[in-house]
């Protein structure tokens, strides 16, 4: 989305539309009100959202039976950080028989 036009703060009574940052103390712009308008920020328009750097799509997997919802192609598991060392390990041996990519 590079070519997204953000509208300046009170556009419609200046002259110039390009962006400029917000400064108002009680400014809604500024503090990110419904209605007011958008604010461009890091990864505003990135179209990978949700995805781990890797390229999978992360899964929390709590315990076994969890791996058998995940696409191995397009998932990735992530082990929770609740489950403890004995299990995790169980989940482990069950993710390289099905060939399951552990994100952790």
């Amino acid at each position: 989305m590079a070519n997204k036009k953000f509208k300046r703060q009170n556009s419609s009574r200046k002259t110039k539309d390009a962006w400029r940052m917000p400064k108002g103390h009680h400014s809604s712009l500024r503090k990110g009100r419904k209605g007011c308008g958008k604010k461009p920020s890091p990864g505003y328009g990135s179209k990978n959202k949700g995805m781990h750097p890797s390229g999978y799509y992360e899964v929390i997997v709590r315990n076994t039976e969890d791996l058998k919802n995940i696409n191995s192609e397009k998932e990735a598991a992530r082990i929770s950080s609740r489950v403890g060392r004995k299990k995790a390990e169980e989940i482990r041996e069950k993710a390289e028989e099905k060939e399951i990519k552990i994100l952790n």
